[in-house]
């Protein structure tokens, strides 16, 4: 009896603690079984509050730890996100009024019927009159509107166009938390950990608190953030650092008000390049969450707050823009050798953090909690088969986000700074994307490229930010087949009409999200 796996401590608290705690809780059932998931989190720590954009898996895992939608975007100060824009990344300049203006959009639609035709080739002929992305998909013209992903008719958590959310990270995790305890019977522990103990197997028995004396469990989640209390300071869990790669190693975030209360929301995330990084824009319903990601190897913290304070003036006025207090956070890239050791998994940014390009962060989290509520061990002898897989798992996971997200800076033309220059550097760029970009010279990535690896970015991603950045392919001449020639036409026309009449009946972000606050999304 003593190896059944019945007892749960999170160590941690923030979006991470809270997030693994509601879908482990959800997934167990502890009103119904003899599971128990206690987080204990200190008084003295307070969250990062990174991750201000989530996925469409968040609608997902929302509805499946039971929150309302409607609660969920009323308590978060949340809006609807429909991807990222790219502006300024691609150092290239047209006469083309397609792409006059540098800027483009990764959706979080995939093009129309992906898993049965692969509309690149029959674009690209057509590459100097659409963009891609508008070509294959209703949301970027959307998006660049400024245009919700639903209607208010809509019920909770259905869409016209999928869509994540842009968030209060401190709100969330508020809201998290009482759902947690309030409604999924996890038990709360505010206190400090002053020891962790092992047992003669090397498995953690108890973590020593100072007030509440012992905690045993059986499993234990480190979501203890950058301090990683657990599979780093007490395991020694190797850090392999990723900033050969990946350069950004600081962020100076700043929290900025509208000009106006019913000023319009963007619909995506505003990643615009700087000189030795990129700066975030996240429209929120009461404010906008901003900030300068950049390499202090490059460029220092005050020149990189000056270029943030100054992309802030034209919207806000110079007076508040120089005025507002920000806050600067370092951090290292990369992520942990093992995420899960003996009876202990991390969870969030003490397993790795890379940073905030496409939000992976919170996807992160939800992905190894769910792997963990799915895959939860009934004892220890099964423990290390899952442990195993887990790590197999994500380290794919970790190693495709860094790939994917180097993407982004191989391919631009920017050399106005040694940053970029330094960027494009082959030295600075995994196998796997030299191995991958050599592939798509000669032929378009599709399905077949990530067979059996269900990965976070799929082909379609690479697509959107490939041809985005103006990546062409040149693939071998080959006999059209006429038919799916037809029907690829028929797919651009049916999404050349589609787009115009979504664009003729969905509101503003700001317009539909006034009448959720009034009315609310009818209940599933």
């Amino acid at each position: 009896m003593d190896n059944l796996i019945n007892r749960v401590i999170i160590v941690g608290g923030g979006s991470a603690g809270w997030l693994t705690a509601c879908i482990l809780a959800a997934e167990l059932d502890l009103s119904n079984s003899n599971y128990t998931v206690t987080l204990v989190e200190s008084s003295d720590i307070n969250p990062i509050g990174v991750g201000e954009g989530t996925w469409p898996t968040m609608r997902a895992t929302l509805k499946k730890i039971g929150i309302s939608e409607n609660e969920f975007i009323n308590c978060c100060d949340a809006s609807f996100k429909q991807g990222s824009q790219f502006n300024d990344w691609q150092g290239r300049t047209s006469t083309n009024p397609v792409y006059s203006q540098d800027s483009y959009i990764h959706p979080f639609t995939v093009p129309v019927e992906f898993q049965n035709i692969n509309l690149a080739p029959h674009w690209q002929p057509y590459s100097e009159q659409v963009c891609f992305a508008d070509a294959v998909s209703t949301q970027s013209v959307l998006a660049k509107q400024g245009k919700a992903p639903k209607l208010i008719t809509s019920p909770e958590y259905s869409f016209i166009g999928n869509y994540g959310y842009h968030l209060d990270a401190g709100k969330f995790s508020g809201l998290l938390k009482k759902h947690a305890i309030n409604k999924l019977n996890v038990k709360h522990v505010i206190d400090n950990v002053t020891e962790i103990h092992n047992d003669d197997s090397g498995f953690i028995n108890h973590i020593e608190t100072e007030k509440n004396g012992a905690i045993a469990g059986d499993i234990f989640v480190d979501c203890t953030g950058f301090a990683s209390l657990l599979i780093g300071k007490h395991y020694n869990i190797d850090f392999i650092n990723k900033q050969d790669q990946l350069f950004n190693n600081t962020a100076i975030a700043i929290q900025a008000p509208y000009d106006d209360p019913n000023q319009d929301i963007a619909s995506c995330t505003l990643s615009t390049a700087q000189t030795n990084g990129w700066i975030w824009d996240i429209g929120l319903q009461s404010r906008r969450g901003v900030g300068h990601v950049f390499s202090s190897d490059h460029t220092t913290t005050d020149a990189a707050e000056i270029q943030l304070r100054q992309y802030l003036t034209p919207s806000i006025g110079v007076k508040q823009a120089e005025s507002l207090p920000a806050r600067t956070i370092n951090f290292t890239p990369g992520y942990r050798e093992k995420f899960w050791h003996n009876n202990c998994l991390a969870i969030g940014m003490s397993a790795g953090f890379i940073e905030p390009l496409e939000a992976s962060a919170l996807a992160l989290i939800e992905q190894s909690a769910n792997f963990l509520a799915e895959q939860f061990p009934k004892n220890r002898a099964i423990m290390s088969i899952i442990a195993k897989r887990y790590n197999q798992t994500t380290s794919q996971h970790w190693t495709q986000i860094i790939e994917f997200l180097k993407l982004h800076y191989v391919l631009s033309k920017r050399t106005d700074s040694q940053y970029w220059i330094d960027n494009v550097d082959p030295k600075s760029m995994p196998d796997s994307l030299i191995e991958n970009l050599e592939l798509w010279q000669h032929q378009y990535p599709y399905l077949l490229d990530q067979a059996g690896y269900n990965p976070l970015f799929p082909a379609a991603s690479y697509q959107y930010v490939m041809f985005g950045m103006g990546f062409k392919s040149n693939p071998i001449a080959k006999r059209q087949d006429k038919k799916i020639e037809q029907r690829a036409q028929q797919l651009f026309n049916e999404n050349r009409l589609r787009t115009q009449q979504q664009s003729a009946v969905l509101t503003s972000n700001r317009d539909l999200l006034n009448k959720v606050k009034k009315f609310g999304f009818a209940k599933i």
